[in-house]
């Protein structure tokens, strides 16, 4: 049985500079999962753009993160969705957006982009 994808497999590093708004973009071309309706694969690319705030997220475990989705029935809302929940348990950014673009399917492609930002105070 895969592995569910869960927010403690993103690990992370101290942000050395949390002073200072800076941007990290984050491109996932080979994202993969499985359409929860026909069990086909869906196939795109997760793009996470953030502002850090005290952590950044340590690329390699993104990237396992992310291919436990190979297995995973889900739609494409939700996926994107559930990247944003778990980006923000694991790093707790100031900013961030998933964006994931995926392949055509039956001649429609589809984008969905989630948006968070931390409330101050």
């Amino acid at each position: 049985m895969p592995e569910v994808p869960t927010s403690e497999q993103l690990e992370t590093f101290a942000n050395q500079y949390p002073e200072r708004d800076y941007v990290i973009e984050i491109v996932c071309p080979e994202f993969t999962s499985m359409c929860p309706k026909t069990g086909q694969p869906d196939f795109g690319t997760i793009t996470y753009t953030y502002t850090p705030d005290k952590l950044c997220v340590e690329l390699k475990s993104l990237k396992l993160y992310l291919q436990r989705f190979r297995n995973e029935g889900i739609f494409y809302e939700n996926v994107i969705n559930r990247l944003l929940d778990d980006f923000i348990k694991a790093c707790r950014p100031r900013k961030l957006k998933v964006v994931g673009a995926f392949t055509p399917r039956g001649g429609i492609t589809t984008t969905v982009t989630c948006v968070y930002e931390a409330r101050m105070g």
